[in-house]
């Protein structure tokens, strides 16, 4: 009866993961802390519900699609604070091309070899190197490459959270305190939820990483298909 709800209600799925986002930033709101990231707190409560109530993803699934569509829309207009902080572009543009470039390659190198070391497969090992790419981009670049797209999305949004709930400590551990360089770290390695904590950290620290995103993205459609011919 509740998954006949869910397939016939039209936004059903989408209304069950705004309100569960909506929790999450209530509890973090409330709490101030990074471990309650808004999306790690509307998932774990969605995987929650959907089990508790024994409703079938496909269900969920067909209401919820609809916020897919926005991500492509979502990721352009990254574009504005980038327009804003031009100048600070053109200051720093040889160490925002070197460090994106770094950061796609290093990651790139760092998912080989855990993936050399562990033995897994072609498949599993070309499903994980688009982790730090927005879903979108993600999507595609492991479809194309002959990977699980099912567990890219889990991956890339789980590299998402990662970097926005310990970026504070990493910055801190390391004694980062250059915006440019927090946003080009946040945008290069943990995508359009990254960019979400570069955003409270300052308009620069936002400016750079919806750059990182754009750059890296396309920078990880080229490279990825040459990582992939690497031999395991």
């Amino acid at each position: 009866m509740i998954n006949d709800f869910f397939e016939e209600a039209l936004f059903s799925g989408a209304a069950l993961t705004l309100l569960a986002y909506e929790l999450g930033l209530l509890l973090k709101r409330r709490f101030r802390s990074a471990i309650f990231n808004p999306i790690l707190i509307a998932v774990i409560c969605v995987i929650a519900l959907l089990k508790l109530l024994n409703i079938e993803y496909s269900s969920y699934e067909s209401g919820a699609k609809y916020i897919s569509y926005l991500l492509t829309p979502a990721t352009v207009c990254l574009a504005l604070p980038l327009y804003e902080e031009l100048k600070l572009l053109k200051d720093n543009l040889a160490a925002v091309a070197c460090g994106i470039l770094s950061g796609i390659l290093s990651g790139m190198a760092g998912v080989f070899l855990l993936c050399k070391i562990f033995r897994l497969s072609h498949t599993q090992y070309v499903t994980l190197l688009p982790k730090s790419v927005t879903t979108a981009i993600g999507m595609g670049i492991s479809e194309e490459l002959g990977g699980t797209v099912t567990i890219t999305v889990a991956v890339i949004i789980i590299t998402g959270i990662f970097g926005n709930i310990f970026a504070d400590f990493i910055f801190s551990a390391l004694k980062i305190k250059e915006p440019v360089a927090k946003g080009i770290a946040l945008g290069t390695c943990s995508h359009a939820i990254g960019t979400a904590r570069a955003m409270e950290l300052g308009e620069a620290e936002g400016a750079m990483s919806s750059l990182a995103i754009a750059v890296a993205g396309m920078l990880t459609v080229v490279l990825a298909p040459i990582f992939s011919g690497l031999p395991l």
